[in-house]
């Protein structure tokens, strides 16, 4: 005589989300989306390119594709090319100002290295 005991379902630990964005990026975004990129989108992707084999590619485009994620974070939407997932869950997008330059920036949890240059990564 066999007995089956069904013993209950561990709780699965969340998945951290695909990406977020932190304040100054999301302020960026919105005036980009209100001014010169009205009615468009950010796409996040990843390529393979520099010293250390992969880099950030952000493009704009008018529509949501096939193989694009939407993520929405404080009110602002960008997209996340389906391929890039994998590399990019958890990372933290951000938009910073220095004295010479300005731009959007990536703290990702995957990263194992940087470039000398910072502008590739590898996981």
């Amino acid at each position: 005589m066999s007995t089956t005991t069904d013993a209950p379902a561990k709780p699965r630990r969340a998945l951290p989300p695909l990406m977020l964005l932190s304040e100054g990026a999301a302020e960026r975004l919105r005036d980009l989306y209100a001014k010169a990129q009205e009615g468009r989108l950010l796409r996040v992707s990843v390529s393979t390119k520099g010293c250390s084999g992969m880099s950030y590619k952000l493009d704009w485009v008018d529509e949501r594709g096939p193989g694009d994620e939407v993520v929405t974070d404080k009110g602002v939407t960008v997209l996340v090319d389906r391929k890039a997932t994998l590399f990019l869950i958890g990372t933290v997008m951000d938009y910073e100002r220095k004295a010479m330059s300005a731009g959007f920036t990536f703290t990702n949890p995957n990263e194992k290295g940087r470039c000398g240059c910072g502008e590739s990564f590898h996981v």
